[in-house]
């Protein structure tokens, strides 16, 4: 019913200055109820010129600023990716050259680590990785030493330290959108603005910076500090900031271009579109750059994108149904709106784009609880967590609450990332093999109450209950997927409590929150990608000895999964070491399973049908990554 109504409220719209709004009343797990009602709003039309394309994009907020040392608000970055162009990409767990004959690599050469040397006084990182004055006493790394473990004591006499150099080198014919040629000056002029004390930007890697300077128009080079091994040291390139505009023509300085209009609401660039107008609390509208330097490919495709600002879901919905929005970005959209997303793309009204993003859910096991928790020791046997990874069937989240939208995961890294290894210890739903494992460890049902018991099992008195509380955090997805994994184990003889407190109390800092204060039997929450093996080192166990400041909440230590992911962090991405590290972890994470991945997060976006070219990417933060590449039929 709810179909047909907003299929034939739309068929009734006869002006683009009727809009059918959707009005929501009630949402349920099971059930959605809407009621769409029709209003009537005075608008002027916007003009239009025959033979022009034009897309009109409808994200949640209206951007504070575009200045890129401004605010960074995902708002502002939709529209910044129409004015630059790059210079690098993050695209599917990958950095991508945009602006970039390549990006620089050890393998190639323009990446290179030479041994210098240094002397008391010197400005180096030390060993802790902080820029500090050498002096006598100082703990630091001498050449080719990659890790804490090779660390010396600094006596006073010169000595060699690693030192960084990397090159970067602009493809030809760069030009801004108002003519003026775009040169490295202008990256080196974008690295001054950023270390400039008045700018509110992270300083991180600008104070591990030794020199960053032009030596051509095309080319730079970025020098580190002694002793600071930057792993991304490929994307130490700084976006172009136009200094012939801003400091040479209008003599603004760092602290002057936070207010400056032409820095926050009418930037310079020298990607597709170059900014037409901004109509507060409406719209920004850009415009085909014809200077762009992919213009001769026929790029971008449509002439003009309209960012309008839509706060309210049910009415970006509306205004895709009637025409007047072409995109809906993922901020628009709430969660709950996905079972009405995907019945209007079943009924063919609208497309849906999705991906899964870098968020995965896992369920930790307290493998080692903190002194004072008191309960048998459930989880010390691997054979208890692989049977509790068979019991569950993740599939079925993944087809129903997710809606087939993500995926069963074997690691903390998902099968789309370079890193990933292909031979992994897989669980699949298989109760029979969870429950002879269980019978294996001594886990029995004597009592035919269909909750087993301990039999002749170390440490764990006979007769006591496979029974434990999955804690979590109060949200619909938790309570959801908990409910039917509750049911799940209980097939296999779990007795499992479900159990969902208040985030802030969950993610409390440790002693007193149950999840970093150790505190906990199975705990289930979302992590990032990265950082990646990092997460379970033994070093890594909250405590009092760290003021609880580790992420390993499951207390896990291994040996063999230390010494991986240790070699993973004392090499560079591209090197055999970090290839072959990360995987080696990944396998003993996969048989030891200290968390069982659950699924990817996703993303999801909406646009009508005669949309071409808009593809959500994992990485890519923004949905309008690839804007040039959007057309409409």
């Amino acid at each position: 019913m709810l179909l047909s109504m907003m299929w034939s409220a739309c068929n009734l719209v006869p002006t683009p200055e009727r809009i059918i709004e959707t009005v929501v009343v009630e949402k349920t797990v099971e059930t959605i109820v809407e009621k769409v009602v029709e209003k009537v709003v005075n608008k002027t039309p916007e003009p239009v010129n025959e033979g022009l394309k034009t897309l009109v994009v409808c994200q949640s907020e209206e951007p504070d600023t575009l200045y890129p040392y401004g605010e960074s608000t995902l708002a502002a970055r939709h529209i910044q990716q129409a004015v630059y162009d790059g210079p690098i990409d993050h695209r599917s767990y990958a950095y991508q050259p945009v602006i970039l004959e390549k990006l620089p690599s050890l393998e190639d050469g323009d990446a290179i680590i030479n041994a210098v040397t240094v002397q008391a006084g010197d400005i180096v990182v030390n060993d802790a990785g902080e820029p500090v004055e050498l002096t006598e006493g100082m703990m630091v790394r001498p050449f080719g030493c990659r890790s804490s473990e090779c660390a010396v004591e600094f006596e006073g006499p010169p000595m060699e330290m690693d030192q960084m150099f990397v090159t970067f080198k602009l493809i030809g014919d760069l030009k801004w959108s108002d003519g003026a040629y775009l040169t490295v000056d202008d990256s080196i002029y974008a690295f001054e603005l950023a270390a400039d004390p008045s700018t509110p930007v992270n300083k991180f890697t600008i104070d591990r910076t030794a020199s960053y300077e032009a030596v051509d128009d095309r080319t730079a080079i970025w020098i580190g500090l002694p002793g600071y091994i930057d792993k991304t040291y490929f994307t130490n390139f700084w976006p172009p900031l136009p200094r012939h505009l801003w400091q040479e023509q209008l003599g603004y300085g760092a602290a002057d271009l936070l207010e400056a209009e032409e820095a926050n609401r009418m930037p310079l660039g020298w990607g597709p579109f170059i900014i037409k107008e901004w109509v507060p609390g409406d719209h920004i509208t850009v415009e085909k750059n014809p200077l762009y330097h992919r213009a001769a490919e026929g790029l971008p495709y449509v002439d003009n994108v309209i960012f309008r600002f839509v706060a309210d879901p049910n009415s970006a919905l509306a205004q895709l149904i009637s025409g007047e929005c072409d995109i809906l970005t993922p901020d628009v959209l709430p969660a709950d709106l996905t079972p009405l997303l995907l019945k209007l793309e079943q009924e063919n009204v609208i497309k849906l784009a999705s991906t899964p993003n870098t968020m995965w859910e896992h369920v930790n096991f307290g493998i080692s609880s903190a002194p004072g928790y008191k309960r048998p020791d459930f989880f010390g046997d691997v054979r208890m967590r692989q049977a509790f990874a068979y019991c569950l069937d993740r599939q079925v989240v993944v087809d129903t609450v997710l809606y087939g939208r993500s995926s069963v995961l074997n690691s903390y890294f998902p099968s789309a990332h370079p890193y990933y290894a292909a031979d992994l210890a897989e669980y699949p739903y298989d109760p029979k093999k969870g429950q002879a494992l269980l019978e294996e460890m001594g886990w029995v049902d004597a009592n035919a109450d269909g909750v087993r018991e301990a039999k002749g099992i170390a440490d764990i008195p006979d007769g006591t209950r496979l029974e434990f509380t999955w804690l979590s955090f109060s949200d619909v997805l938790r309570l959801q997927y908990t409910q039917i994994w509750q049911q799940n184990l209980a097939d296999c003889g779990f007795m499992v409590n479900l159990e969902n407190v208040p985030v802030g109390q969950y993610f409390a800092n440790g002693p007193d929150g149950p999840l970093f204060g150790r505190r906990f039997d199975v705990a289930s929450f979302a992590s990032s990608v990265e950082p990646s093996c990092e997460r379970y080192l033994s070093s890594a166990i909250p405590s009092a000895d760290n003021a609880w400041s580790g992420d390993n909440v499951s207390g896990f230590a291994d040996a063999g999964f230390d010494a991986a992911c240790k070699r993973v962090l004392s090499a560079l991405p591209g090197t055999a070491d970090y290839l072959e590290g990360h995987r080696e972890a990944q396998r003993i994470f996969a048989e030891q399973l200290p968390a069982l991945p659950l699924f990817s997060h996703y993303t999801l976006a909406a646009v009508r049908l005669e949309v071409e070219g808009f593809v959500l990417d994992a990485t890519e933060d923004s949905a309008m990554w690839n804007i040039e590449m959007f057309d409409t039929r």
